[in-house]
């Protein structure tokens, strides 16, 4: 499909000053596409130039389309020297190549020089002819859609969820190029920004010809990723869900974004009629294997498998012989498929049947330089061995699938550790083929799987289990076996029956490690990971126990590796679930050392204040479940050694274990063994996480559980701390009071900057732990702040626990109402501490001009506004009537003059408010009103203060689209003469 690109220069405002004795600028501008470049006439005496140059027509082949970006520099003409670059700008074509997608690019870009910051705006004009070819043979995927969004497009069916599809591209590092020593570093920072761009196109472009391949037409949850391995190499890589889907044409039919997610999933028209069908998420005791490979040079693979709650297939009187037909039906829909794995987070109803618990594998690797950047055979194997270890750890949890899937590297001289992550699961079959399945099956389905408790019954045979697990009978059907605690890595799903309200739980460890070499480095490494993965396993249970709740959702783990320590974070979202048992208490149990008496009394003490801060978390979050007697509930299985307990990994005596009491009420206790100081730390530390102030909560997933009286508020904000450790005498506990400390100040000043918004939620909260050089720690945070009427009456959801075990196998309960409405973007600015940046969404520098739609008519009536900026998949009280295309963004920023700039505070708060201000304008160029599904993926700092010199990497992505305000929306329903003027139309008030 051959095409014709067409770019005007239309104009300039803002320059800077390049010529000192007139204080004006002689510009102009270079336009280059693959090697073809032209030239504006250079414009004399202005910082306001006005070029209207012709338009610049390159003929070029819709493959070069997607791989090349389309590059604009502007610069100063000198007559006796060099031209002086003022700065460039890099535009994406990809957005112009889908039929339903915007037909030019048009509006305001941010002149961007990677040592100066934003130099000025430049108006720009791109249009694209592209001519039908049939070709059986193209290397170009045109046509396909992207979306980051972890859950199907809002305005969008699903007609076919396919499945896992994965790509790598690999090249030379321009940075440690031979030439890099003698050329400048704008010129090396520039090189690698266009070697990025295009590596990122031509990955885009592999994964729609595999998409194309499998007969579809769109990625969703697609998830992009830069490696940098120094000297070894560069490598981006991708994964997404392929799927089929329909654009959903009535404005009328468009999701209600302000009503509950329930609400939402029921309504939707998203794959097929709805269905009561159940989803299932659950989490076990931790196993850890280790073992060793050698693949080229050196390689040590630990595979981490999380059974946190099980399954059963057959444990119910009824439904076996179905279940075994669903799985039979799942299986030959997936087996096709060679890693049955889905990046999606949130799903339509009906497609998640069950869910088997939470299945990670993590391997060190050590880097070796990459030869040919054609044949990345190396590292393609190296994720084959890591996506076959979570394929046959969901398998043996009687699961044919991984959904919430994810990708993740840590990168230190040259050892990578890889890690990947989901949660097993059992999928509806009829969702992943073309309407094969029979029409009974799919009503047994609907008839077996009762509402809202469905997710968490186990999935497999409960005398066959491959590990030990304590279950009991539904709470809420009382027919199916249940874990008493739970850990997914999705979103809760929207039928989920939930007590109280969630919160944001952590779980914060650092490990020292010695300075090493190549593979003695990679050895200790391997040797410390899976220690580190069970203490961090550890902690998430205890504070789940702590806060009175029974289930983790939207689980992330990061493992981090620096010079000489491995730090690990673990976030997720704890709720309530009530159809899993009430979580028993946490019991101190230890030996009784010399001085008996003032140990034991230490240890009463901290009982007791174990079991007073449970009952105000339970207060707190309005945890009150209804008593159900043991007869309705069912004895649980009989597990003499295996019952639930808590015990550090130093710990493992089991003749102890049987001696202690585990009694606690009704109840089996976690009990926390204590029999060295470093476990009396770990039981402060539980006890040092402050509680939010009042009137805050917060979460990790879109949706805070048991909020929905949302009000029209919403503020979005990206902070990054960074703290230099001091060497002197540092040890593990130090190490790991100085992370905890980062964090908990982190959330502190947040909750103090956005305290004019209490009552208020911070929503999607993403932590980001890196460690760029010796003894540097750095902390990213996105989140968006949600506020909620905290005078309306909360709907009771004991009420309707009680309602449902009345009525186990009746239609959905509708437990969660959130009515939102159109974001506002004001907040007061407060001063910045030394050793962070804290930005928060604001108006585009660029003035109000910059939105621009010149593919329809502008309406009369129509108000310019911001670009909404958030990390959530939809707008808050309005409905996303088109998506215009991912944005796919890497800057690069560096300055020789740090403490000038107002030390790393000041240098990484201007950088963070330029990709703002750039991401914004290349959206509203696009005719796009908002950001939705906005991911920072990467940040990283590096700093020689010795030298006043620092360098920061960032990389962001999300889904430009065009919103519509609810009020304009229904204007346009009950006028159907002026739709097509209303639905084009942004809807945001003008807010600075």
């Amino acid at each position: 499909m051959p095409g014709k690109l067409k770019v005007k220069i239309v104009a300039g405002r803002h320059l800077p000053v390049m010529d000192r004795a007139s204080d004006l600028t002689d510009a102009f501008v270079e336009v280059k596409f693959g090697n073809t470049t032209f030239k504006t006439d250079v414009y004399l005496k202005s910082l306001n130039p006005q070029w209207n140059s012709e338009w610049f027509k390159f003929e070029v082949d819709d493959e070069d389309l997607q791989d090349e970006p389309l590059q604009i520099t502007v610069l100063d003409h000198d007559t006796y020297s060099a031209n002086d670059a003022i700065g460039k700008v890099y535009i994406d074509i990809d957005p112009l190549l889908y039929s339903e997608a915007a037909t030019v690019i048009s509006g305001w870009f941010p002149i961007y020089d990677t040592i100066h910051g934003i130099r000025g705006e430049i108006n720009v004009v791109v249009k694209v002819d592209l001519f039908n070819d049939l070709n059986r043979f193209r290397q170009s995927s045109c046509g396909v859609k992207f979306f980051c969004t972890t859950s199907i497009p809002k305005c969008y069916r699903a007609v076919i969820i396919h499945g896992f599809v994965e790509e790598l591209v690999v090249n030379e590092d321009p940075e440690y190029q031979w030439i890099d020593r003698i050329r400048t570093p704008r010129a090396s920072n520039e090189a690698r920004q266009r070697l990025i761009s295009l590596m990122s196109g031509e990955l885009q472009r592999k994964i729609g010809l595999k998409v194309l391949e499998m007969r579809g037409n769109a990625v969703v949850g697609y998830l992009q990723c830069f490696d940098l391995e120094g000297e070894s190499g560069l490598v981006v890589r991708a994964i997404g869900t392929a799927c089929t889907l329909d654009k959903l044409s009535s404005p009328a039919a468009f999701l209600p974004a302000c009503n509950s997610p329930s609400k939402d999933m029921k309504e939707s028209p998203l794959v097929h009629p709805p269905s009561h069908g159940c989803r299932s998420t659950h989490n076990s005791p931790i196993h850890t294997a280790t073992g060793s490979r050698l693949t080229q040079n050196f390689s040590v693979s630990v595979p981490t498998l999380i059974y946190t709650g099980m399954g059963s297939g057959s444990a119910g009187k009824e439904g076996g012989p179905f279940k075994a037909l669903l799985r039979q039906q799942t299986q030959s829909a997936l087996e096709q498929r060679e890693f049955p794995f889905f990046t999606l987070t949130a799903f339509p109803p009906g497609f998640l049947v069950h869910v088997g618990g939470v299945v990670s594998a993590r391997s060190v690797k050590l880097l070796d330089r990459i030869h040919n950047p054609d044949e990345p055979e190396t590292r393609d194997a190296w994720w084959a061995e890591i996506r076959q270890e979570i394929k046959s750890h969901a398998k043996a949890l009687g699961c044919h699938a991984v959904v919430g899937y994810s990708e993740s590297t840590s990168i230190c001289e040259e050892v990578c550790i890889l890690s990947a992550s989901g949660t097993a699961a059992v999928l509806n079959p009829r969702f992943l083929q073309d309407g094969t399945v029979e029409s009974c099956l799919e009503q047994r389905l609907e008839e077996n799987l009762p509402a809202g408790c469905g997710f968490c019954h186990i999935p497999y045979d409960e005398l066959n289990m491959p590990f030990p697990a304590h279950l009991t009978y539904c709470y809420n059907c009382r027919k199916q076996k249940v874990p008493d605690v739970l850990f997914t890595t999705i979103d809760l799903p929207t039928d989920a029956t939930v007590i109280g309200k969630g919160c944001l739980i952590q779980a914060r460890l650092c490990r020292l490690k010695k300075k090493a070499q190549a593979e003695a480095n990679a050895t200790a490494i391997s040797n410390l990971l899976p220690f580190m993965e069970y203490e961090v396993h550890t902690q998430l249970m205890n504070k789940l126990k702590l806060k009175g709740m029974n289930a983790l959702f939207g689980l992330r783990i990061q493992i981090t590796v620096g010079e000489n320590m491995l730090m690990g974070l673990a976030s997720a979202t704890g709720v309530y679930l009530a159809a899993l048992p009430t979580p028993g208490g946490i019991q101190i149990a230890g030996k009784t050392p010399s001085d008996g008496g003032s140990y034991e009394q230490h240890v009463s003490h901290m009982q007791k204040k174990i079991n007073d801060t449970i009952a105000k978390n339970k207060e707190l979050y309005e945890i009150n479940p209804p008593e159900i007697s043991e007869e309705i509930i069912g004895s649980p299985i009989p597990e003499p050694r295996q019952r639930s307990r808590l015990l550090r990994s130093q710990s493992e005596s089991s003749d102890e274990v049987t001696e202690l009491d585990l009694s606690h009420g009704k109840k089996d206790a976690f009990v926390l063994e204590i029999d060295d100081t470093d476990a009396m730390e770990d039981v402060h530390s539980l006890l040092t996480d402050v509680p939010p102030p009042s009137g805050f909560y917060s979460c990790n997933t879109e949706i805070m559980p048991g909020i929905n009286n949302w009000t029209s508020e919403i503020q979005m904000f990206t902070s990054v701390r960074v703290i230099r450790l001091s060497s002197l005498n540092l040890t593990n506990q130090a190490l790991n009071k100085n992370f905890n400390d980062l964090c908990e100040n982190l959330l502190k000043s947040l909750y103090f900057k956005l305290r004019s918004m209490i009552p208020c939620c911070l929503c999607h909260v993403n932590f980001t732990v890196s460690l760029p050089e010796d003894e540097l720690i750095q902390v990213t945070v996105t989140a968006v702040a949600i506020t909620f009427d905290k005078n309306q009456a909360l709907q009771t959801t004991k009420t309707q626990v009680e309602k449902s075990l009345q009525r186990a196998s009746t239609d959905n309960e509708e437990l969660l109402q959130f009515p939102l409405e159109l974001c506002s973007d004001s907040l007061p600015s407060h001063p910045f501490s030394p050793a962070k940046a804290v930005t928060v969404e604001k108006a585009s520098p660029m003035g109000e001009g910059n939105f621009r739609n010149r593919s329809v008519p502008p309406c009369a009536n129509s108000t310019v506004g911001v670009v909404k900026m958030t990390p959530l998949s939809f707008i808050p009280g309005a409905k996303i009537t088109k998506y215009l295309g991912i944005i796919n963004m890497f800057f690069i920023r560096e300055t020789t003059s740090l403490r000038e700039e107002g030390g790393v505070s000041g240098f990484l708060h201007a950088f963070v408010a330029e990709v703002f201000a750039m991401v914004r304008a290349h959206v509203a160029a696009l005719g796009g009103n908002a950001v939705v599904s906005y991911i920072m993926k990467q940040c990283v700092f590096m700093e020689n203060p010795n030298k006043n010199q620092a360098q920061c990497l960032i990389n962001v992505s999300g889904d430009a689209v065009v919103f519509v305000r609810e009020s304009e929306l229904e204007v346009v329903t009950s006028q159907p003469s002026t739709a097509n003027c209303q639905s084009s139309c942004p809807g945001g008030e003008v807010t600075t």
